[in-house]
């Protein structure tokens, strides 16, 4: 395949064997890893197509980038260090017509402790994550990067990526402290805020993920997912409040 597979990666380890073997049959992946200290450098270096990069994270958007520019192809399929590669999904790239001008996309399912997700706004997303590098980019955004998709016509690849991102309660709280941070340093200056919009906003995203989005029926996975975008949308406006008026002074 002229596809380059390329990863961002910080202390990956309780997933990083599985997003690697389901990419054995690429010829250069690219693990661009920012400080892991768990031993994910180790495992990476046991495969013999990856290419390990060892630098700073500069914000999602931008690191991707950055990473990108280490690849030997200029078709770029970003995944995530907690995302694999299903077999049907593989397959589907080993056949296929790589055009320019086209953007493609792929569904991704998410899993909790081994469950797969079905509601709760967690069931299957349409995400834009191969493309040529030579014709598009990430934005610039540090949490919630896309691929830049005006002008380009989209086209779906059959198969699934599978995402594991979390496996306890302290992988939620973890990383509603590291997204509502980058949330807030993105936004400073920018976007207004208040204790008022940060209360207004959590309910109501409680209210959005369990009720309107049906979490309730993905069991008490729902409850932990809907207290979790709770927090974390709280947490997004108040450190926005507190670094605007910072700004202020």
């Amino acid at each position: 395949m002229n596809i380059s597979a390329v990863i961002i990666v910080k202390n990956g380890i309780k997933t990083i064997v599985k997003t690697l073997d389901s990419l054995k049959e690429f010829n250069d992946v690219v693990v661009y890893d920012n400080g892991s200290d768990d031993g994910t450098q180790e495992i990476v270096k046991n495969y013999n197509n990856t290419n390990l990069v060892i630098d700073e994270f500069l914000g999602f958007g931008p690191t991707k980038n950055r990473a990108a520019s280490f690849a030997k192809n200029e078709w770029i399929l970003s995944i995530d260090a907690d995302e694999v590669i299903s077999e049907e999904l593989l397959n589907s790239l080993k056949v296929l017509q790589l055009k320019n001008g086209v953007i493609y996309e792929l569904f991704r399912s998410n899993f909790y402790k081994g469950y797969k997700l079905k509601h709760s706004g967690w069931g299957l997303e349409k995400l834009e994550r191969l493309y040529n590098k030579s014709e598009t980019i990430f934005n610039d955004k540090l949490v919630h990067e896309r691929v830049k998709t005006d002008g380009f016509k989209m086209e779906q690849l059959q198969g699934e990526l599978e995402h594991y991102s979390y496996h306890s309660l302290s992988d939620f709280i973890q990383k509603a402290d590291v997204y509502s941070t980058a949330y807030a340093k993105d936004n400073v200056g920018k976007k207004s805020s208040s204790p008022l919009k940060a209360v207004l906003n959590a309910k109501y995203s409680f209210f959005r993920t369990y009720i309107l989005k049906r979490g309730f029926l993905d069991g008490y996975a729902g409850l932990v997912i809907a207290f979790s975008h709770m927090v974390t949308n709280f947490y997004k406006y108040i450190k926005l409040y507190e670094l605007n008026l910072e700004l202020k002074k």
